[in-house]
C-alpha cells in the first residue's frame, strides 16, 4: 500500500533528500554511539508507530524512507497512509528489521510524522470550520527553510490547497513592490508588460481604495487583502462584483475563520498552518 496521500503529491526526490538530511544531523561522525555499545550485532526487533491522539495523519512516507536508508531490507506495513483521520491508540505502520537501525531512525521518524501531522491536523479543522462555505484554505510560504515542499504537502493532507511554492511560480506584488514602483497602477502595468499570459499577478491591498484603484486596471487575476476586519471584507467584495479572485490573509485562527469565510471571499491564507501547527503526538514501541 503506498503510504502517500492519495489527494497530493511530493516528489520522491524531496522525501529522500529531506530524510538524507535528518538522518545525517542526528546520526552524526559516529552513529548511535548508545545502540552500538548496548545492542549486539545482527539483533533483531519489531517497531509499532501509534497516534496518541486524533488527528489527521502526514509523514509516514518520511518515517518508512528513515528506516529502510538504515537497514534496507526492512519490512515495513502500512496500516493507514497520509490524509488518513485516526483516532487515539490507532497503529499506523509496522516496522521489522535490524534492531540498530530501528533505534537509529526513530527519532527521525518520529520528528516527521509528529510536525507534518501536526499541519495536516490543524489544516483539517480550518477547513471543517468553513466547510459551509465557498472558501478554501491555503497556506504561505511562511514554511522552515528545507521543508517547504513537505509542509505544504502536509497541508493537502489535512484538505487545505496551496498558495505559491516560491517566488518564481507567480507575481504576488506587495506593500514594498507597490511603494518601489510607484503606485498600484504603474507596478501592475510593469508586471503584466513581462510576464507570460500563464502567470497570474496577484497585488496585496490594505485599503478598499486601494482594491478600487487595483480593480480600475483590469490587470490583476488575484487581490489580497490584508488584515482586513469582517466588515471591510465584506465590502470588500461587494464592490469586487467577481472581477478578481479575492484571498483574505491576516488574523486567521479557528475562532475567527468562520466569519471571514462567510464574507464571500474565495481564499483565506494562513502562515500559522505551517509556523505555528502543534505537534502530533505520535509514539514507537520497540520489541526485540
Amino acid at each position: 500500500m503506498s503510504l502517500l496521500c492519495p489527494d497530493a503529491f511530493l516528489s520522491p526526490l524531496a522525501i529522500e533528500e529531506a530524510v538524507a538530511r535528518a538522518l545525517d544531523e542526528d546520526l552524526g561522525r559516529a552513529g548511535d554511539v548508545t545502540s552500538i555499545a548496548t545492542i549486539p550485532d545482527g539483533t533483531r526487533g519489531t517497531a509499532v508507530m501509534v497516534a496518541r491522539k486524533p488527528g489527521v495523519i502526514a509523514g509516514l512516507p518520511m518515517a518508512a524512507a528513515a528506516f529502510r536508508k538504515l537497514d534496507p531490507a526492512v519490512e515495513i506495513k502500512g496500516h493507514v497512509r497520509d490524509g488518513a483521520a485516526v483516532a487515539p491508540k490507532t497503529a499506523l505502520l509496522t516496522i521489522a528489521g535490524d534492531a540498530r537501525a530501528l533505534l537509529g531512525a526513530e527519532r527521525v521518524a518520529l520528528n516527521f510524522v509528529g510536525h507534518l501531522s501536526g499541519i495536516a491536523t490543524a489544516a483539517s479543522e480550518f477547513v471543517r470550520r468553513i466547510a459551509h462555505t465557498k472558501a478554501r484554505v491555503c497556506c504561505t510560504r511562511k514554511t522552515t527553510p528545507g521543508l517547504r515542499a513537505l509542509q505544504k504537502y502536509a497541508v493537502r493532507c489535512g484538505g487545505g490547497f496551496n498558495h505559491r511554492f516560491g517566488l518564481d511560480d507567480a507575481i504576488l506584488i506587495k506593500d514594498n513592490h507597490i511603494a518601489v514602483a510607484g503606485g498600484v497602477k504603474p507596478v501592475l502595468e510593469r508586471a503584466r508588460e513581462n510576464v507570460g499570459h500563464l502567470v497570474k499577478v496577484e497585488i496585496e491591498v490594505d485599503t478598499l481604495t486601494q482594491l478600487r484603484e487595483v480593480l480600475a486596471t483590469g490587470l490583476a487575476d488575484v487581490v489580497l487583502l490584508d488584515n482586513m476586519d469582517t466588515a471591510t471584507l465584506t465590502e470588500a467584495v461587494k464592490l469586487t462584483q467577481g472581477r478578481a479572485v479575492l484571498e483574505a490573509s491576516g488574523g486567521l485562527t479557528f475562532d475567527t475563520i468562520a466569519a471571514i469565510a462567510a464574507t464571500g471571499v474565495d481564499y483565506a491564507s494562513s502562515g500559522a498552518l505551517t509556523h505555528s501547527a502543534p505537534n502530533f503526538d505520535v509514539a514507537i514501541d520497540i520489541e526485540a
